[in-house]
């Protein structure tokens, strides 16, 4: 089976839409997941949740989905901003569909999961190994996918509790072998932050137990257009050329 993991899309739907078709040709027969935030940031929140709605197998809950529906704060400023106007823009249908989001699933030895596992509400990034080991202990499930923050890594973590960061090569396929237990960061579909604007995802072999990271080109001047139109803060259009 061929899983399409894909995660933070940010309400960007040129970049979703282009991930979506991305996965139809190299992988027709994949089950979509995406590891939480379908919202904040970009002008398309609805458009992209109902496209979740349909498209997903398994969805999880982000941040900016909780704080969207509920009263989470202590975002930056952007983050707030765009929070607020998504909070007004929201759809009953949609605004239900996301407070009822669970924080994590667990799928045989998989466990997807929007942020640092050991507390799942308490949103904190994977970006080394200590914060990777902590996650990973904590999860019963041998591969942990999450996002968050934006950036594709993966961690391996050996029978001996030695744990190596890898750096993921896009379209090169990455054995994630037992009796090793693995995280993966997918990346970021809507606001890649690793230098790269292409759209990020990944896409996991559970026959081969193998994880392919995938970059796709995407409509940015489009996705951007939308959101100065909606009066949302500039450097969430202009971030998405350059990749930060």
């Amino acid at each position: 089976m061929l899983i399409a993991l894909m995660s933070d899309i940010h309400g960007n739907l040129e970049a979703f839409s282009a991930c979506l078709a991305d996965a139809e040709i190299v992988a027709p027969d994949a089950r979509i997941v995406v590891l939480g935030d379908f919202v904040g940031y970009g002008a398309d929140p609805n458009a992209v949740t109902r496209l979740a709605m349909t498209r997903a197998a398994i969805s999880v809950r982000g941040n900016h989905d909780e704080a969207a529906t509920g009263d989470l704060t202590g975002m930056t400023a952007d983050a707030a901003a765009a929070i607020a106007w998504t909070r007004s823009t929201l759809a009953p249908d949609v605004r239900e569909w996301l407070s009822k989001l669970p924080l994590e699933v667990e799928e045989e030895d998989r466990l997807y999961v929007h942020a640092e596992a050991s507390r799942p509400t308490a949103w904190r990034y994977v970006m080394d190994a200590d914060a990777a080991r902590r996650s990973i202990e904590a999860a019963e499930a041998r591969l942990t996918f999450t996002g968050h923050t934006h950036v594709p890594v993966l961690f391996g973590l050996t029978a001996t509790e030695k744990i190596t960061r890898f750096r993921p090569v896009t379209d090169v396929p990455v054995p994630m072998p037992r009796p090793r237990r693995w995280l993966a960061g997918v990346g970021s579909v809507g606001q890649p932050r690793d230098g790269s604007p292409a759209a990020c995802y990944a896409i996991f072999d559970t026959e081969r137990a193998e994880l392919t990271f995938r970059r796709v080109a995407y409509d940015i001047a489009t996705a951007a257009a939308k959101i100065r139109a909606a009066g949302l803060p500039d450097r969430l259009a202009s971030r998405l050329s350059n990749g930060h």
